[in-house]
């Protein structure tokens, strides 16, 4: 027995920028945080997500308004058939309404339902497309992150050394 579902949010862009970068591999992984991705534009096209844990099939694409996609992670048993989501790009005040009906869910796979969109998608392109997750911004955190490390250790074994000769 399988189950359907919708969960939504507003996005802080265009539905244009959102379906283009849905479609595209280097926009999915920076949409959704930088898990490798091969993407299609094209209807029938064939994709893989998040380090190939989900795979499927472009059924439908109405530009900047609609995606319709086979949907199968890696958690899907042999028997179990390809679920399929829906994606609408509605525009708003503030960005995009994105509707996610996600259905032919196999039976057990709540977490999708309960938080998995939120988290794996919604989120991170809250970041994405407010300008706070760029892979530029991304690198400049982990090149100050280590940085600020380096310092932190420089001044432990200065003042280590202070103490030793004192």
């Amino acid at each position: 027995m399988s189950f359907e579902f919708t969960v939504s949010d507003v996005i802080p862009a265009s539905p244009q920028a959102i379906y283009n970068a849905w479609l595209d591999a280097k926009g999915h992984k920076a949409m959704t945080g930088g898990k490798a991705a091969q993407c299609s534009a094209e209807p029938g096209g064939i994709f893989t997500v998040w380090d190939g844990y989900i795979t499927g099939r472009n059924l439908q694409l109405e530009p900047y308004w609609r995606i319709v996609q086979s949907w199968r992670t890696t958690k899907f048993t042999a028997a179990d058939s390809d679920s399929q989501i829906e994606v609408i790009l509605e525009p708003v005040p503030g960005g995009t309404r994105v509707s996610v009906h996600h259905g032919n869910v196999p039976d057990g796979h709540t977490s999708y339902r309960d938080g998995g969109w939120q988290r794996s998608y919604f989120e991170p392109m809250k970041l994405y497309f407010a300008g706070a997750l760029t892979p530029a911004k991304r690198a400049a955190k982990k090149s100050t992150s280590k940085a600020k490390k380096t310092k932190r250790r420089i001044k432990k074994r200065t003042k280590r050394g202070k103490k030793k000769k004192g």
